[in-house]
């Protein structure tokens, strides 16, 4: 009965020791779970400074010159003496023509000088002669007269006799085709046999340094800079303080800077835009005409512009909103009015001040009124 007994105790005891164990978890379950750590964000701080606008265009690149290579001439193409695509001098021999055609007529054209000389000195000499038989009538002053003209006449005939031989030299000359500018060679339009004349085009060749850089500008865009630089000597200064930077087709940035030229003479009807041209040193001769690219320059300045990085800001059915950190780390999400971007950056008009905090990085997980934790960024620069 005693052992009994004893069975029984221990049983409550444990009834007992199960049951406290389960009420106590029972009043931890209760009570208030602790909040979750501040979330950590990367912020930067808007920036005020003085603001250069950049913008862009589409360029065409074009040779400085292009000069298309015409004979003079009409005849045979014997010789081609240039490697097409390479680099020539002005003066330097393209092609030569059959020169012998030329050299015969230039041969004619001597003799026939050397007839009208000959006949010139016959006509002196019977003017010499008789001059002073007219004047002592022996002869008949006619007589003299017709001799006189008859010397004018064989005069003419040696003045046109000459012009006829420079011209025969000019045609031989000719035969040998140059360059008319130092630049780069195209490839031959014709082969050694071929009859070319005054309308054939043999090749082209361009000087490329200076390489021209056109781009086309919005009407707008032209009148706001000339309303600015209101003369043409304003204009001139204001065109060589301009850098122009060329952006290559694989986005590398060319690594000379260019300058404006000029402007074309009229805005073009159908779209509104006035033509501009460029010129880019290119001693390398790496641009070539027909390439493309784009032009940045900068026209104007935003003056104490104010700056946030664009991954800031976060668009929303085409309103824009960044989110600020106070003083106290807690997160403002603010409506703003942005301007341009520049770089990485974007020109805030509206909702931020100057030496403010917003955040770049954790946007997602912040909500308004939340405490946040936030590290500074590495600070940005305009022209990035």
């Amino acid at each position: 009965m005693s052992f009994q007994k004893s069975l029984h105790c221990r049983t409550f005891s444990l009834v007992s020791l199960t049951g406290l164990v389960l009420f106590a978890a029972g009043c931890d379950s209760t009570r208030a779970a602790p909040p979750p750590p501040p979330v950590a964000v990367e912020v930067a701080t808007v920036v005020q400074q003085d603001t250069p606008i950049y913008s862009e265009w589409v360029a065409t690149l074009d040779g400085y010159i292009n000069a298309q290579i015409q004979p003079h001439v009409t005849g045979y193409i014997i010789r081609q003496n240039y490697k097409e695509g390479a680099v020539v001098r002005q003066g330097d021999v393209l092609f030569e023509i059959d020169p012998r055609p030329f050299k015969a007529a230039l041969d004619q054209a001597k003799a026939q000088l050397a007839q009208s000389e000959a006949q010139l000195g016959k006509a002196r000499l019977d003017v010499e002669r008789d001059t002073p038989l007219a004047q002592a009538r022996a002869i008949a002053q006619s007589q003299l007269d017709t001799e006189v003209q008859a010397k004018l006449g064989a005069q003419a005939q040696v003045d046109a006799a000459k012009a006829n031989v420079e011209q025969a030299q000019l045609n031989l000359e000719w035969t040998k085709v140059t360059s008319l500018v130092t630049g780069i060679a195209g490839i031959a339009q014709v082969q050694i046999g071929n009859l070319v004349g005054p309308n054939s085009i043999l090749t082209s060749v361009s000087q490329v340094d200076p390489i021209k850089a056109y781009f086309t500008v919005s009407e707008k865009e032209f009148t706001d800079f000339h309303r600015r630089f209101p003369t043409e000597t304003t204009v001139e200064e204001q065109r060589k303080r301009i850098p122009l930077q060329l952006l290559l087709s694989d986005g590398a940035v060319y690594e000379q800077t260019g300058r404006i030229s000029f402007a074309d003479r009229e805005v073009n009807p159908a779209t509104g835009t006035i033509r501009i041209a460029g010129l880019f040193p290119n001693p390398t001769n790496l641009l070539r005409p027909g390439g493309y690219g784009r032009i940045r320059a900068s026209v104007r300045s935003r003056d104490g512009a104010l700056l946030v990085p664009q991954r800031a800001v976060t668009e929303l059915q085409g309103s824009y909103q960044v989110a600020v950190v106070g003083d106290d780390n807690k997160v403002s999400i603010r409506p703003v009015t942005v301007g341009e971007r520049v770089g990485r950056l974007w020109i805030v008009n509206e909702g931020v001040k100057p030496g403010e905090r917003v955040i770049i990085e954790g946007l997602q997980k912040v909500r308004d009124g939340a405490a946040v934790q936030s590290v500074p960024a590495a600070p940005a620069k305009a022209g990035s």
